[in-house]
């Protein structure tokens, strides 16, 4: 790697290489030396960034929550426009067809990582628990424009959304479900809950 690269760019780089590995070969495959080789840059580089690998892969994880798919990030302001199954379902296809449901193992597996995350983040797993507060949030909102049952547990509902969704998603050796399905279980947790 050229000196004089900026930090962020390396940062970014070495991120986007640790997400392709994830993808392709799973949290076993990501190790500083496979890191490195996959973005092209010399192992020293990921060691000059962070302090040891739990710490880059700490800093992977958060920047793939500050990155979530604009259809789930922004699924509150969708209140009130189209339907609230068809919101839900976009968003959640976007955010299980992302690299959320490859951290969820990355995370389970390394005890440091996990004692790292829990300072900013006290509970669940990254990404996935952020997309169960924005989809209760979805959900408050819908609820006050009577889109949805003033009765509802909306973050009930949420939760049930992500670990349902989740459960597809990882059931299929890293083959989407078909968008149906995803569909389907949205209308099925939401059912008795939109008013007809």
């Amino acid at each position: 790697m050229p000196t004089g690269v900026a930090l962020r760019d390396a940062r970014q780089q070495l991120f986007a290489a640790a997400e392709r590995l994830l993808l392709r070969a799973g949290p076993a495959a990501l190790t500083s030396r496979s890191v490195t080789t996959e973005a092209g840059v010399a192992k020293g580089v990921l060691h000059r960034h962070f302090s040891d690998f739990d710490d880059f892969l700490a800093e992977f994880v958060l920047d793939a929550v500050s990155r979530m798919d604009p259809r789930v990030a922004g699924l509150p302001s969708a209140a009130g426009t189209g339907t609230v199954a068809a919101n839900l379902t976009a968003a959640l296809t976007a955010l299980f067809e992302s690299v959320a449901v490859a951290l969820v193992p990355l995370v389970i597996a390394r005890d440091e990582l996990r004692a790292r995350l829990r300072e900013p983040w006290p509970a669940g797993v990254p990404v996935l628990t952020d997309a169960a507060r924005l989809i209760g949030g979805y959900l408050d909102a819908e609820q006050q424009l009577g889109r949805l049952a003033a009765t509802a547990d909306t973050q009930t509902l949420a939760a049930m959304l992500i670990g349902t969704c989740h459960l597809q998603y990882t059931g299929n050796d890293h083959t989407p479900p078909p968008a149906d399905d995803v569909s389907r279980v949205v209308s099925s947790v939401l059912s008795g809950a939109v008013p007809r």
